[in-house]
């Protein structure tokens, strides 16, 4: 763990939902985290259909959507963009109207409770669905690390600006975390958390939410930066990485197929464990509870359970709003 100030303890107090989540307790309301896809324009409510009863929504109509999230007690949301426009470099991301930031402003002024929590990424933004900048490496096209860093310290700063909370990069590159603690600390953001996709592995169950953030790769794919789901050990050296960087809490993902990695990282690292239970995960159970396969609440509630017992502090799931009702 790095001193300080690149390592500040008091950034897993300074909120309440914060202090709660992350809380040694059984689980319940305070440990989820509701994603949610904002999009250009007013009045727009767009159904994803791999993911039955999730939208992508304009932000006035997801901010109505965080205001009945609160009411039911749900105190997290993690933020994902989808932006009018598309380019190279992904520039979208860190424009101070895109609709991550402008989102995020509104629930810090409308629901001020609610941790904002906002997706640091660029696969959303660039026209080519990578998770980067791209470069001809001796006719290999691959994603820039370093020029990644880059734009994602400036994202991070827009979002941090606009109202987050909690900054969390999802790019995978080598050293994203240290840059992004970097960038945030010279503008003056030493407050804002840093929550890490520590573990992200290369998984099929992401498809969904490809369709829902309109972010897949028009060409290849992500297996040279996210993780290979045959080295579990590189989850802890990723993890550990993350740790010495400044990150304040390390995430797993997926989360239910992952049960292993999230027990092994408890074990090793001492920071506040979150657990994204994707959207593929999410489908699937609704494709066979649809077709009376299963019992929706039963399942849910047992996956829950589970990625809980092996360690996970923060869960975060499309069934968010479900588990408040369950909890």
């Amino acid at each position: 763990m790095p001193a300080f100030p690149t390592s500040r303890l008091r950034r897993l107090r300074s909120h309440q939902t914060m202090r709660d989540m992350i809380a040694q307790s059984p689980p319940g309301v305070q440990n989820l985290v509701a994603p949610l896809f904002a999009c250009e324009g007013r009045d727009v409510r767009n159904e994803i259909p791999s993911m039955p009863g999730q939208y992508q929504f304009s932000c006035d109509l997801a901010l109505e959507t965080v205001q009945r999230w609160a009411a039911k007690g749900i105190r997290a949301v993690l933020l994902f963009g989808i932006p009018a426009g598309k380019d190279e470099q992904g520039s979208a991301a860190w424009s101070a109207d895109a609709p991550v930031q402008r989102l995020a402003g509104m629930i810090k002024s409308q629901v001020p409770e609610m941790l904002v929590i906002t997706d640091a990424c660029l696969c959303e933004y660039t026209s080519h669905g990578h998770c980067g900048p791209i470069r001809n490496n001796n006719g290999k096209f691959i994603v820039d690390n370093d020029l990644t860093l880059e734009s994602l310290g400036k994202i991070a700063v827009s979002q941090a600006r606009a109202g987050a909370d909690v900054v969390a990069p999802s790019a995978m590159m080598d050293g994203q975390v240290a840059a992004i603690r970097k960038a945030l600390d010279a503008e003056g953001f030493t407050d804002t958390a840093v929550m890490a996709y520590s573990a992200k592995f290369a998984s099929a169950l992401y498809g969904p939410f490809r369709d829902a953030a309109q972010s897949a790769p028009r060409q290849g794919d992500r297996k040279t930066y996210q993780m290979d789901y045959r080295s579990p050990r590189q989850a802890v050296l990723e993890a550990q990485a993350d740790a010495d960087e400044g990150a304040d809490i390390i995430m797993v993902k997926p989360a239910g197929a992952y049960l292993d990695i999230i027990a092994a990282l408890r074990g090793v690292v001492n920071l506040p464990l979150a657990a994204y239970h994707v959207s593929g995960e999410y489908a699937c159970i609704k494709a066979a509870a649809a077709n009376g396969w299963i019992d929706e609440r039963a399942v849910v509630l047992e996956m829950i359970h589970a990625i809980r017992r092996a360690g996970a502090d923060v869960i975060i799931t499309y069934f968010a709003e479900d588990l408040a009702d369950w909890l």
